[in-house]
């Protein structure tokens, strides 16, 4: 593989995870409120909307003008 071949390998890489693990927060907040019959802490809605913001800010660091920062602002 040729240095542009990994390199666009790798940033689509990375924005792959950071959309899995914006989707996995969401998935976690669900199965919690499911449980609880209630929505998770505060605290943790709080936690979980800065770490989806660092993940949107890695995502895009290498991939701009995706639909992801539109699809997490969806996100409740």
């Amino acid at each position: 593989m040729e240095d542009a071949e990994l390199k666009s390998m790798f940033t689509d890489l990375i924005w792959l995870n950071a959309l899995i693990a914006t989707e996995l927060i969401q998935v976690t907040e669900n199965t919690s409120a499911i449980l609880r019959k209630s929505s998770p802490p505060e605290t943790c809605l709080k936690d979980h909307q800065d770490l989806r913001a660092t993940a949107l800010a890695i995502a895009e660091k290498y991939h701009k003008e995706t639909a992801l920062a539109r699809h997490l602002g969806k996100h409740q």
